[in-house]
């Protein structure tokens, strides 16, 4: 097989804003002129992972983080079970996945999402695009579930925090991210009971799926994200340069040829 019929897989962990460590790690990657040609991702990987598949710069899809107000309270949910109303997110969600369909991007892309209705989870890789992205991402509690077609459904994390499965089998390298991991804290990080779930809810993901991250040729897991929220603004470009700098080590001693797929578009 040439060098350029590579088919490298990228999996995007969940995370809220520790997400935009997956744009440091993308950009790590690129700079070693490696670009993925499949995404798989959940929740804020879902968020990277389509804008990357668009086929933003780095640049821009952390103008997305800075910009798209997660917790706009001017998004009340009305008349629907939870605080804030994800499907209000469209227009802004629009302004940079221009096209909304699957159809569109520039790399296959695979989301993950729950079916709040019977409990299972769902893959989308084909049809509107923007919808299931807002439906992977919707923190449960907080935000509604979003409609598509005749169900609903939550986030793509509740289920599966590290989609390798979509990818496995269709790729021939895989590279995983995961930036939902649980350094130690201390009680100071615990302030207030959404923490604790929170939390709580991390330790569950990581341990339902960490026997996963040994299927990957390459695994970055940037450490020291756990001092920031899964809301957390303000602390978007330290957020980046931990991934950056997490990528940028595990790069190293690789062998790159190996990764390298075809040249980018």
């Amino acid at each position: 097989m040439q060098k350029n019929d590579l088919k490298i897989g990228l999996v995007l962990s969940g995370g809220g804003m520790r997400g935009a460590a997956h744009i440091g790690v993308i950009k790590a990657l690129e700079e070693h002129h490696i670009y993925p040609t499949h995404i798989s991702g959940s929740s804020a990987g879902a968020i990277v992972g389509a804008l990357y598949a668009s086929g933003l710069s780095c640049d821009a899809m952390l103008t997305f983080f800075k910009q798209v107000q997660l917790l706009g309270f001017t998004k009340y949910a009305i008349n629907k079970p939870g605080f804030i109303d994800a499907e209000k997110f469209y227009d802004e969600f629009k302004v940079y996945l221009k096209e909304d369909d699957f159809s569109f991007l520039n790399k296959k892309l695979y989301i993950t999402g729950t079916n709040i209705l019977t409990g299972k989870l769902k893959i989308f890789e084909k049809g509107e695009l923007i919808k299931p992205v807002l439906a992977s991402a919707a923190f449960p509690g907080l935000f509604a579930p979003v409609k598509i077609k005749t169900s609903y459904y939550t986030d793509g994390g509740a289920l599966n925090n590290f989609p390798i499965e979509p990818l496995k089998g269709k790729c021939d390298r895989l590279i995983g991210v995961y930036v939902d991991g649980v350094d130690v804290v201390t009680m100071k990080a615990l302030k207030h009971s959404h923490n604790v779930v929170e939390r709580v809810f991390k330790i569950k993901a990581v341990l339902e799926n960490q026997h996963k991250f040994k299927d990957c040729d390459l695994m970055i897991s940037p450490e020291k994200l756990d001092v920031f929220g899964t809301f957390d603004r303000k602390n978007i470009d330290q957020i980046f340069e931990i991934g950056y700098k997490a990528a940028t080590t595990a790069l190293q001693g690789v062998d790159l040829d190996s990764f390298r797929a075809r040249a980018k578009s």
